[in-house]
């Protein structure tokens, strides 16, 4: 999750989920790591593309990019769109091979 101070959407995703994220199906195969976002944003690292809004969700695996989630309105549809992209990671790899999230 990059993040950054003051943003108001990350305080809601930080009231709302982060309490239970670790104890979800979702949060136990994508682990939450928190990064402040510099000003400019931040490019390369597996990227696909940078990152420049907050908060921003980016699934890695094996160091590279295999889906996003930018902004953070509420619960409901934070789940649901982690719930998809956790189901990325979780097919088989030939299956998925050219696939894209988001």
């Amino acid at each position: 999750m990059y993040t950054r101070n003051g943003c108001p959407f990350c305080l809601r995703f930080e009231r709302e989920a982060a309490p239970v994220y670790a104890r979800t199906p979702e949060g136990k195969a994508a682990p939450l790591r928190r990064v402040d976002l510099p000003a400019g944003g931040v490019r390369g690292e597996g990227l696909r593309e940078p990152v420049i809004a907050t908060p921003t969700f980016v699934l890695m695996e094996e160091g590279q990019e295999v889906g996003r989630i930018t902004g953070y309105l509420n619960d409901d549809m934070f789940w649901g769109l982690l719930g998809r992209l956790v189901a990325v990671i979780e097919t088989p790899q030939v299956q998925r091979s050219g696939a894209q999230t988001q």
